[in-house]
């Protein structure tokens, strides 16, 4: 029994043993294959970006220059463009080489930042057609107006000149290819800030109309009170002694009043006297 287990162990074993190693094989020949296959994509990505610098190199002339220049607002870069309002600039190109050549168009395009090829905001292209003799030179004026709702973004610019030269030949040079700040238009006449201004003023007034009615009320207050705080003289109910005076010296409320029937009555007295 021993003898059986031990055998049964080192068989056991061995045969572990190699499949261990054909899996070790296999997965050998599979990254090698891997590799290989990574090898090929990389070979075959290089000849289109070889393709596009070649195309590259043909969008624009060796015997032409292009500058251009902002008018509205002034700079050439970390430009900040007002939303809603036209955005001027000048395109000048040279012609450096022996033949004359012809300025075709201008266009510009608003695009997405993170991806130049999506398109927000086209505008229209403005054909010049303007012939630009050899070692000669020539400007063309552009103008366009960014959208109120990319006001606070970061937008991506792209500005091409298309010209041609003598035998036909057609180019395109992007002379402005940057990113730009929209940025919203800041005017002299504010009517926000205008009505909160007339609002706080129409506020203080009311509050100094309140506060002068109120002390001028007061004042009034107090001097209608003094002036009844008048002396009106002595009533019934005074201290007065009238024993000593004598009752015909005294006149009481209503005693020089007499009645029609009472003269009637002292005159006929009068006369009884008499």
């Amino acid at each position: 029994m021993k003898l059986f287990s031990v055998k049964s162990v080192l068989l056991v074993f061995f045969v572990s043993q190699c499949l261990v190693g054909r899996l070790a094989l296999a997965d050998e020949d599979e990254v090698e294959e891997e590799e290989d296959e990574g090898v090929i994509e990389e070979e075959g990505a290089e000849a289109p970006t070889e393709a596009e610098e070649e195309g590259s190199e043909k969008t624009t002339s060796p015997d032409a220059d292009t500058t251009i220049l902002f008018t509205k607002p002034p700079g050439t870069s970390n430009l900040e463009l007002p939303a809603g309002q036209i955005t001027e600039f000048l395109v000048g190109f040279t012609n450096k080489g022996s033949d004359e050549m012809v300025m075709d168009s201008v266009e510009a395009s608003l695009r997405y930042p993170m991806d130049f090829t999506y398109h927000i905001q086209n505008f229209s292209a403005i054909a010049y057609n303007k012939i630009v003799k050899s070692k000669q030179q020539a400007t063309v004026a552009y103008s366009f107006v960014p959208a109120d709702a990319f006001a606070g973004r970061p937008i991506g610019l792209v500005i091409n000149l298309q010209y041609r030269d003598s035998l036909g030949n057609m180019f395109i040079d992007p002379v402005f290819n940057e990113t730009v700040q929209i940025v919203e238009f800041d005017e002299g006449f504010d009517t926000e800030t205008f009505f909160m201004y007339v609002t706080i003023g129409g506020t203080t007034v009311l509050l100094l109309f309140l506060g002068f009615n109120f002390l001028t009320g007061g004042i009034k207050k107090k001097a209608s009170s003094r002036s009844r705080a008048v002396e009106t003289g002595t009533g019934k109910d005074d201290d007065v002694d009238y024993e000593w005076i004598p009752k015909s010296a005294l006149r009481t409320p209503g005693s020089g009043k007499t009645s029609p029937r009472q003269r009637k009555g002292n005159r006929s007295a009068g006369s009884d006297t008499d």
